[in-house]
């Protein structure tokens, strides 16, 4: 009869343990190192927070004349197909300098924004780095979506 109660208590014990078991991980536990916490959610693996922002490299303004040259010469080779005799000299002559003034304009241009470097931490940990021309409005500590060409505030 002992060996019954003892055997009895056994099996009730660990139904009663059993009862108590967790019921496989429904729920997950992430900690992004901003904020900890219980979640249902997947981690995003797009998302994550600007930890800082630096200015990469300075827009000078400047010009090589790499752009003065490239649009002379495109400028001269659409000019030479107007025009006939010493019209299309006259043609060629002013495609070429009108190239050349849009070419240097243009790169100039291109040279006189800064470029900044965006250093985000991924909701999965890692730490990724993002250069653009622009910042489009986004400050150290926001949420951002990087699925696209640019940042994107969430």
């Amino acid at each position: 009869m002992r060996n019954q109660i003892n055997v009895l208590s056994a099996i009730l014990l660990s139904a009663l343990l059993s009862a108590c078991a967790s019921n496989g991980g429904s729920y997950a536990y992430r900690d992004n190192g901003y904020r900890g916490g219980y979640s249902q959610q997947s981690v995003c693996t797009s998302c994550g927070t600007v930890e800082r922002i630096e200015v990469a490299r300075y827009g000078d303004g400047r010009s090589s004349g790499a752009g003065a040259v490239a649009g002379a010469i495109i400028g001269g080779v659409l000019g030479n197909q107007v025009g006939d005799g010493d019209g299309r000299k006259a043609a060629t002559v002013a495609g070429a300098v009108a190239g050349g003034l849009a070419g240097n304009k243009i790169e100039k241009d291109r040279n006189e924004r800064d470029t900044y470097a965006i250093y985000v931490r991924m909701d999965d940990g890692r730490r990724l780095v993002f250069e653009q021309k622009g910042l489009n409005g986004i400050h150290t500590g926001d949420r951002v979506n990087t699925s696209g060409r640019e940042l994107r505030q969430l």
